[in-house]
């Protein structure tokens, strides 16, 4: 029951694709049927990760038949998108990383994965695809994590501590895996703290629940980057997520951008094994970080995403359907005090399966004389009959922005099966995050800009509550924050 609620709030966050790691276990049938109606591709890994193996006859005899029995049962699959025949072993071997200790792990190697393997899938699965490793650039220890060949598992941001705009030095081919940490939601928290006073990323119990050694203060030099100091432990948490989200966002978005070379991106990771701070989007009781509202957007498959640079805003559209696109792009240059001082709309016609820049739109004279920190640009794809909800690019960093502290109004609705929530404020929000002690249950979205004084409209539905639960009573329980309200 717990993994399929995952796949489906997969499938709500826009993915078509989920990756078995293989560090876990070979997932039992049903898993793949929920896969098949879901229309989710599986990336399945051979279980074998971060390791290295001596292949003895009696382990050889063994895994032969793990491989033959997991073949035969999971090849009629639709979902199957590809066997893979390890994680970051081949990576491994080719650095002559410190756990090899003598040749013959190597020769074990190539007969694994490069010969046992592929012969077991070719005769049991013949029209499947195998691939040797994830990263690998097709195998024989040729530069496996190579950008410009196969697939690639890039953790200079975060693990190598590089700023989020290293993504945008690179144009992989397929990003496999990539990751940023954040901490759970404080509800999560609280079931593994005895004492208010461990609420702080430092204390002993928290350290214990980080899924990284020296994580935490990871994340705090990355938020020094990005976002003012947090005034308390649950404002840091919230900072954090946004943080995540941000990270992800940012990588993702490139490679969006530059479809037709980079085929594939697989944040690391969806889901937790226990309530912890880590890479996932959604925590261990399936509360969902601000990254998973994020996924829905950045993983729309018709989109527009916009950047700065200087005074110029750069555009492209999206489209990842099968069907052309035939709308609007619509962006604002406006203050925080809502001011509107410049206004775009180019009629745009998108083939399926293909991304388009739009001209580039330069804002210097808007600009003049007015300070970068004051003013943010405001974008969304129109379609007929669907006009998309504005997403929102700064001219700096967050903490940089003088971002006047808002004061929200909310009003509920009832409207069938769903709660209409209406959110407005009297200035421009950043990146607003909603939330009610009446249920763990996900709003329709979450974590977004108040970009113009017309708010937005998220629902809730009815069943995420209890029954008997009122429209009084879900707007009194709502709290509303932005980045503005953490410092």
């Amino acid at each position: 029951e717990t993994t399929a609620k995952l796949l489906k709030k997969a499938r709500f966050a826009n993915y078509n694709a989920i990756r078995v790691w293989g560090g876990g276990y070979y997932p039992s049938d049903w898993f793949y049927d929920l896969c098949d109606e879901m229309g989710l591709m599986v990336w399945q890994d051979f279980m074998f990760a971060c390791a290295v193996y001596e292949l003895t006859p009696a382990f050889e005899a063994n895994i032969r038949q793990e491989f033959i029995e997991n073949v035969k049962r999971i090849s009629h699959h639709a979902s199957l998108g590809l066997w893979c025949g390890n994680n970051e072993m081949e990576q491994f071997v080719f650095e002559k990383n410190s756990w090899l200790t003598k040749a013959s792990e190597v020769r074990d190697y190539f007969l694994m994965f490069e010969r046992i393997i592929p012969e077991i899938v070719h005769t049991y699965d013949p029209q499947a695809f195998y691939w040797p490793a994830s990263p690998s650039s097709g195998g024989c220890l040729d530069e496996p994590n190579d950008p410009n060949r196969g697939d690639v598992h890039y953790w200079a941001v975060w693990h190598g501590n590089r700023p989020f705009s290293e993504y945008r030095k690179y144009f992989f081919r397929y990003a496999s895996e990539f990751g940023f940490q954040a901490f759970p939601s404080l509800k999560t928290i609280e079931t593994f703290t005895d004492d208010p006073a461990d609420y702080n990323a430092f204390s002993y119990i928290c350290e214990k629940h980080q899924r990284q050694y020296s994580a935490n203060g990871k994340i705090m030099d990355y938020m020094q980057q990005t976002y003012k100091y947090p005034s308390d432990f649950d404002t840091f948490i919230y900072a954090s997520q946004l943080l995540q989200a941000d990270a992800i966002r940012y990588g993702v978005e490139h490679f969006r951008r530059n479809r037709g070379r980079c085929m594939g991106a697989i944040y690391w990771q969806l889901n937790d094994c226990w309530p912890v701070a880590s890479w996932a989007s959604i925590d261990y009781f399936g509360r969902w970080k601000a990254l998973h509202y994020y996924a829905r957007r950045f993983f729309a498959p018709r989109m527009v995403t916009a950047k700065v640079e200087e005074t110029k805003l750069r555009l492209w559209v999206h489209n990842d359907s099968c069907t052309a696109l035939d709308g609007t792009v619509e962006a604002e240059l406006r203050d925080t005090a809502y001011g509107l001082l410049a206004r775009v709309a180019v009629p745009v016609q998108v083939s399926p399966l293909s991304v388009q820049e739009l001209d580039t739109v330069d804002f210097a004279q808007k600009l003049e004389g007015r300070g970068q920190d004051t003013v943010f640009v405001a974008y969304r794809l129109c379609e007929k009959n669907c006009t998309g909800a504005y997403a929102s690019v700064l001219f700096c960093r967050p903490k940089q922005m003088e971002l006047p502290r808002p004061s929200y109004t909310v009003r509920v609705e009832n409207r069938g099966e769903a709660f209409d929530i209406y959110v407005k404020s009297n200035c421009y929000a950043h990146q607003v995050e909603l939330e009610t002690d009446l249920t763990d249950r996900p709003f329709s979205d979450n974590y977004f800009p108040l970009c113009t004084p017309q708010g937005v409209c998220v629902a809730l539905e009815k069943n995420s509550v209890e029954p008997e639960v009122t429209v009084e009573q879900l707007r009194e329980s709502l709290r509303v924050r932005s980045v503005a309200d953490t410092y």
